[in-house]
């Protein structure tokens, strides 16, 4: 799959063998999602308002932080919200039965994404392969729960929503614009026609004229300047700690230009080391950086990284905590939706 994302954002020559694929793809899709639209395939119903925190493309663009400040901005408001996923790279998550993600639940088994969720939500996480069932089970576990947000889910129509949010990295958009697998589009974009708001991860470099003029678009940037370490999570630092020494920046994110950026903007100068998205870390990917011959003052990874990274990190790895912040006006349509079809 990662070699197939170079091709994602231009068009080249496996374009000719790709075309064809990615137009089977996009009919399966749209017959599928006219079968849940119709009632042929069953969809679940939940006694408590659902909201959908999703995508059209493949790869992060920022859902779990937006997730993440949609739970607090709920909790603030007297909701007591739960969070389903997948577990996406968790050996669980593929076929498991849902279940809990607790604080010190092993991303191997979790995934990166719900143990980080877990840590910071402040409410009950579930993962499952499916998502009908997985929000079940969170709700029969924890009745008192009033609002169940969907980290991911926008293509899993089994579940039944009550609020759509397509989330779009504002510096990709939608890449060269094909659906998978010649381009890195899951539904095309005018399926964000149906959704009750867009928000952009960062200002939309592309053109708007690519998005649908139905829908609401919200902005969302991702703030944060507070450095922690990973083996002494009390230890805090700010960007000024990293000024005199060598780093080494390292992010297995959807999009690593975006953190990158972020530690550039606070002023630390770094070497970038990128990688795919939920890559599995191991001591074997940082023995260059943290050797003898070769190491570096510091290694500041990302927040969902780091997760992955507690099991074998050393005195020098410190990781960035960011907070998504979003237009106010988001807020006010999700409460106007949720009190709509309470």
């Amino acid at each position: 799959m990662h070699r197939l994302e170079k091709n994602w954002y231009r068009v080249s020559a496996p374009h000719l063998i790709l075309w064809p694929l990615s137009l089977a793809f996009g009919a399966a899709a749209a017959v599928r999602r006219a079968l849940y639209r119709t009632g042929v395939l069953p969809t679940l119903r939940l006694p408590v308002p659902v909201i959908i925190v999703g995508n059209i493309t493949v790869g992060g663009t920022g859902k779990t932080p937006l997730a993440l400040w949609l739970a607090q901005f709920l909790r603030e408001r007297g909701h007591a919200p739960g969070i389903v996923s997948r577990g996406y790279r968790g050996n669980a998550g593929g076929a498991c039965k849902p279940r809990q993600v607790h604080a010190d639940s092993d991303p191997r088994t979790s995934g990166d994404e719900p143990v980080l969720l877990a840590r910071r939500a402040g409410c009950p996480v579930w993962i499952g392969a499916r998502r009908a069932a997985t929000a079940r089970a969170l709700l029969a576990a924890h009745p008192d729960c009033s609002v169940v947000i969907s980290d991911d889910g926008l293509q899993h129509y089994a579940l039944a929503r009550d609020v759509e949010i397509a989330v779009i990295d504002g510096a990709r958009g939608f890449g060269n614009g094909m659906l998978l697998p010649a381009g890195p589009l899951r539904e095309p974009p005018r399926r964000l026609a149906c959704a009750d708001a867009i928000v952009t991860n960062g200002a939309a470099l592309f053109p708007h004229e690519e998005l649908p003029s139905t829908a609401p678009l919200f902005e969302m940037r991702l703030a944060g300047s507070i450095f922690y370490n990973l083996l002494n999570p009390d230890q805090q630092v700010g960007p000024e700690y990293f000024l005199q020494r060598h780093v080494h920046a390292v992010a297995g994110i959807g999009n690593p230009r975006h953190f990158f950026e972020h530690l550039r903007d606070l002023g630390v100068s770094f070497t970038a080391h990128p990688f795919p998205d939920h890559h599995a870390f191991s001591a074997d990917d940082f023995a260059a950086l943290i050797s003898p011959a070769g190491a570096g003052d510091a290694i500041i990874v990302t927040e969902k990284d780091a997760v992955k990274c507690e099991r074998f990190c050393t005195e020098n790895f410190w990781a960035l905590r960011v907070d998504a912040e979003v237009e106010p006006e988001l807020g006010g349509l999700v409460l106007r939706k949720l009190k709509k079809n309470s």
